[in-house]
């Protein structure tokens, strides 16, 4: 007795075809053997479900099925071999509600050669060039200023006689004969049929053609390329600067990666770098400390003049607004802390010597009495 399609899928003989699909899908996901192991009942049902979709999802055996109410008791695509005509169609089926990994392993492994897995480019197919790294040592005030340089780079670079697609002029634009030039073909793996890149080509829908005289196939050749780059101001110890588009070839035409300029700032001779601030130590006289002056001190950005107070001691700090270096992302520098310490006088000087003699006789109480030193 013919087997009623209508009835398996649940729907009725006027049911159009994306009403037919909407319920094809619900119940194969119902009865789909991984979400059913070891369940031979509903082993049975997902396949009855699949016989029934490929003939009514199918205009032409569809109308058969409407006309002659089976096919000769054979199921249909029974017999087809792997990608044959006839057999069940899977195209459309959506796993992605279940999250699992083991759906989405099984379908990027049915086509070995041809597929997509983990971000991969199928073979034959366009594939983005590998990034470069260049480690480049700069200047400190280079790296808070910016600098316009230039630096020479080996990397592969698209052949000029293939255009980077590894085959010769004559051939590349030839179609493949396996899927005629569409990229795609079908690979049937027991009672399922599933859509993807064709094998021969890797979805590129062209022939593999003569290897370019030239590169030998790769579509690319070893290069020395002299870049010229902008380092932005700012930039530090570890920063990575972005040079679009001169990393190593694409394959197969595919564009090519980046090239990123790794950053090591040479040390200063007495500046020093906190993040956007700046640090120097300044020496400071005895009578300056003392009785308190405005001196000079130096700034990346030229000479700016502080107030030092009378009685100031080794070790203080004063901050110096605005001076310090860019800050990325928003307008402004960082700030400048010059830090004094206090340089003693000659001692081999005589009458420097009695002026300290005489200072240490009227200049009041120990001052190691905070210590318990009397």
């Amino acid at each position: 007795m013919a087997k009623d399609y209508y009835k398996v899928l649940g729907v009725s003989k006027e049911t159009a075809l994306p009403d037919i699909k909407k319920a094809y899908r619900k119940l194969a996901r119902k009865f789909h053997p991984d979400l059913n192991p070891g369940d031979k009942t509903a082993e049975a049902r997902f396949k009855e479900i699949q016989e029934a979709y490929s003939v009514l999802s199918d205009p032409k055996k569809r109308a058969q099925y409407d006309q002659f109410g089976d096919f000769g008791g054979v199921p249909p695509g029974a017999g087809a071999g792997p990608g044959g005509p006839g057999g069940p169609g899977f195209e459309g089926f959506d796993f992605s509600d279940y999250g699992s990994s083991t759906f989405r392993d099984f379908f990027e492994n049915l086509f070995s050669g041809g597929g997509v897995r983990g971000g991969e480019p199928a073979q034959g197919g366009t594939e983005r060039g590998e990034d470069l790294q260049y480690a480049m040592q700069i200047g400190f005030e280079d790296a808070i200023h910016g600098v316009q340089t230039k630096i020479r780079v080996n990397r592969l670079g698209a052949c000029e006689g293939c255009g980077g697609t590894g085959r010769s002029a004559g051939s590349r634009r030839r179609p493949c004969p396996t899927c005629g030039g569409s990229g795609r073909g079908t690979v049937q793996r027991g009672f399922m049929k599933f859509s993807g890149a064709c094998q021969a080509c890797g979805g590129s829908g062209q022939a593999p053609g003569e290897a370019c005289a030239k590169c030998g196939g790769p579509g690319a050749v070893q290069i020395s390329d002299l870049i010229s780059v902008r380092i932005p101001a700012g930039v530090d110890n570890g920063s990575k600067v972005r040079v679009p588009g001169r990393g190593n070839a694409g394959r197969n035409g595919g564009p090519p990666g980046d090239l990123y300029i790794v950053i090591e700032v040479a040390p200063h001779a007495y500046f020093r770098r906190e993040g956007a601030n700046i640090s120097v130590r300044v020496p400071i006289s005895v009578p300056e400390a003392t009785l308190g002056a405005k001196i000079e001190v130096p700034t990346l950005w030229g000479k700016t003049t502080i107030r030092i107070p009378p009685g100031t001691k080794s070790g203080q700090k004063f901050r110096i607004k605005e001076q310090g270096a860019p800050v990325a992302g928003r307008k402004g520098c960082g700030d400048e802390y010059a830090e004094v310490y206090i340089v003693p006088p000659p001692f081999d000087d005589e009458r420097i010597r009695e002026m300290m003699k005489e200072l240490e006789r009227i200049s009041g109480p120990n001052p190691r009495q905070s210590v318990g030193m009397n």
